[in-house]
């Protein structure tokens, strides 16, 4: 007999049912004088906010990270980790606080399935924090916990992996090394936001006009590709405007209906994708470009910009002429480690592939080596 899962509960909320009925009263009880942080970030949709009753079938379930000073965690870190596999409650709110494991470490993926025999393979995992930053953001990591990073630094992180740090919740912080870190992380500084702005920008000045050259040689399946490039380029865009991570792709689209947008971006993106022939397309994509102008001009960073579109030189394309804002963003931009940069941004504006962002000590790497080639 196949036994019903129990009523959706949103991740962060069995997190915090976790701890406190839980965990919290067993740490309290047999380490009385342990200080530590508990918290629900890093990967997992629940940390975004938008885990549904999908989510349940991998990866998901009643689970916490404990972060311990490193001399805790290597006195302290297999006894606890032991004594909650002995103690710890079979279920949470209904659901189970028992994983299986697939064992296949290309495929590292758990599964809850009832809790039975004398321990529990949980998923409350102990960490020190300087060594989980660097395991998830990279080899300078751990010094971010009293230090700001670098401009290299930032531009070698994922905005993904900032999401994971920055959202999802914290329930204890004994030594506030944990806050400390995810409030210097929330945002990017000033001078690099405009930086990053102007880098995206010059994403879409790069494309804008090759909508229209592939529709007039008769090419509507390349203009269409082309045209959701750009609409990907403009919902990023669109969330570094109003100061939000932009999560991978499978969460890009519930990330931008969240934003405070102009309301006139979302339809004039469904409807360019939509549309089957051109100028439905360029009148919607214009509608989209002429958007986020006004987005622009409304953070008053630059010096006024007319929105509107107008032809592509002597080619019969209405297009943004996008450049216009990268240079007016670049001329705001007065910071000597960014002035020089070439417009190509942070890692995730000119890579996508998850198994090189995957790899923090790799992406720091190619992002040192391009910055060492400018200067």
């Amino acid at each position: 007999m196949i036994t019903p899962d129990p009523p959706f509960v949103p991740g962060l909320e069995l997190a915090a049912a976790l701890y406190e009925d839980a965990v919290r009263p067993l740490l309290e009880s047999a380490y009385p004088q342990l200080c530590y942080a508990a918290a629900r970030i890093g990967p997992g949709s629940e940390v975004l906010g938008f885990d549904t009753a999908r989510s349940t079938d991998h990866d998901w379930g009643p689970r916490l990270q404990l972060f311990l000073t490193p001399e805790d965690a290597e006195q302290h870190g297999a006894a606890i980790t032991a004594l909650l596999a002995e103690r710890l409650p079979r279920q949470i709110r209904g659901w189970s606080t028992r994983y299986r494991r697939t064992g296949d470490p290309h495929n590292p993926v758990s599964h809850l399935e009832p809790a039975a025999g004398a321990t529990v393979d949980h998923r409350v995992t102990v960490h020190h924090l300087p060594g989980w930053l660097t395991t998830r953001l990279g080899p300078r990591a751990a010094a971010w916990i009293d230090t700001d990073p670098a401009t290299t630094d930032w531009l070698a992180l994922p905005q993904q992996r900032l999401a994971e740090l920055t959202a999802g919740t914290v329930l204890r912080d004994d030594h506030g090394t944990l806050t400390a870190v995810r409030r210097r992380l929330h945002w990017y500084p000033d001078q690099l936001w405009r930086h990053l702005m102007a880098c995206q920008w010059q994403r879409i000045v790069q494309e804008e006009a090759f909508v229209g050259r592939c529709a007039e040689t008769g090419d509507e399946l390349g203009a269409a590709i082309v045209a959701a490039r750009l609409a990907r380029d403009l919902m990023r865009l669109a969330l570094l405007q109003r100061r939000t991570y932009a999560p991978y792709s499978k969460w890009l689209g519930r990330a931008f209906a969240r934003l405070p947008a102009d309301p006139a971006l979302g339809p004039a993106l469904r409807a360019a994708l939509a549309a089957t022939d051109h100028d439905t397309r360029e009148r919607h994509l214009c509608d989209a470009y002429e958007s986020a102008a006004r987005t622009h001009h409304a953070l008053a960073l630059t010096e006024p910009i007319d929105p509107t579109c107008r032809l592509y030189h002597s080619r019969p394309y209405q297009v943004l002429h996008a450049d216009r804002f990268v240079h007016a963003l670049r001329r705001t931009v007065t910071d000597p480690d960014l002035r020089d940069l070439p417009p190509t941004g942070s890692v995730d504006q000119w890579a996508d592939n998850t198994d090189l962002l995957g790899r923090p000590a790799a992406v720091h790497a190619a992002v040192d080596a391009l910055v060492g080639q400018v200067h």
